[in-house]
């Protein structure tokens, strides 16, 4: 099993994450991590480590954490990838419960996700909500809300394990820097000897800190509308509908535009089929500042206590 681990200019955080892999109960793996860009303290932090199992690349300069992806892939030894974030954490058993549900799937080449524990400052909240339903369109649980404040279907890069083949098939966007799983994970299911398997219990801790710097709270609102259009052939309509009027609209109400907002929604009316929900998420994520939208989504969602939920992994 090969661990790829992208990472730049967080060495405490990156060591933190090498650590909870090294700790899997599956013993046979490597951890590769990739440093994106020059970074002295980082590589030191590494070279610290000791443990033979960590291998490191350092690229002469950043190019974002999807080529730093695909550069890990590149480097990767076994017939298995996974895929873990430098400030998330992994559960013991989470790659031998992977690696056992691969084993038993139907598909050729079976992407493996988990649910997660998605720890706030506030709260550990379980997601995804629900698994996928017997033929249920995979875009449209992936995108389609059920209540107003989360989706039900989510991926999360730190849960993806993949036949390394596949990962080197269909590489990460390079550049994109919202929507990298959602985008990566619509291009795989196009495959037909591709499926989506889900290990019903949390396996990953994803630390969604709301008080430090991640790529994913950018809101490149341009980028993601194009994103959206390009990806139109890839969804039903009933999810083209519900990218436009949650996701994609999350990043555009950043812009407070009124030809904007007006836009979107005719993007999402013209090639989409929206629903009532669709349009009141519409509505909230114009209207709702997002720091207020966030401590309601926590508290409609059920949530845990911090105290009681997963121990990190020492």
């Amino acid at each position: 099993m090969s661990v790829v681990i992208p990472t730049r200019r967080r060495p405490e955080l990156v060591l933190r994450a090498v650590r909870t892999a090294l700790a899997q109960t599956l013993r046979g793996i490597e951890v590769v991590v990739v440093i994106d860009g020059p970074d002295a303290a980082t590589r030191q932090a590494l070279a610290d480590c000791g443990d033979p199992r960590v291998r490191v690349v350092e690229l002469d300069e950043s190019h974002g954490a999807p080529a730093a992806r695909n550069v890990g892939v590149q480097h990767a030894t076994a017939a298995w990838t996974a895929f873990l974030d430098d400030d998330d954490e992994w559960l013991p058993e989470k790659l031998s419960t992977q690696l056992a549900l691969a084993e038993q799937s139907p598909y050729a080449l079976p992407v493996v996700v988990s649910r997660l524990y998605m720890r706030t400052p506030r709260a550990d909240v379980v997601l995804p909500r629900r698994l996928p339903e017997t033929g249920e369109a995979l875009s449209e649980y992936l995108a389609v809300r059920r209540g107003l404040f989360h989706g039900d279907g989510f991926i999360q890069t730190s849960t993806i394990m993949a036949p390394t083949e596949l990962l080197r098939r269909v590489p990460f966007t390079d550049g994109l820097r919202r929507l990298q799983e959602l985008d990566w994970s619509l291009r795989c299911l196009q495959l037909p000897d591709v499926g989506l398997v889900y290990a019903d219990q949390p396996l990953v801790i994803w630390h969604a800190d709301e008080n430090r710097a991640r790529v994913s709270t950018d809101a490149p609102w341009r980028e993601s509308i194009e994103w959206l259009k390009e990806s139109r052939q890839r969804v039903t309509p009933r999810a083209y509908a519900a990218l436009a009027t949650s996701v994609v609209a999350s990043m555009a109400a950043t812009s407070r535009s009124p030809r904007v907002f007006f836009g979107l929604l005719r993007e999402a009316h013209r090639h989409g089929r929206p629903g009532v929900t669709d349009y009141v998420t519409y509505a909230q994520v114009w209207l709702v500042p997002p720091s207020f939208r966030r401590i309601v989504r926590d508290r409609a969602i059920g949530r845990r206590p911090v105290a009681s939920a997963a121990a990190t992994t020492p």
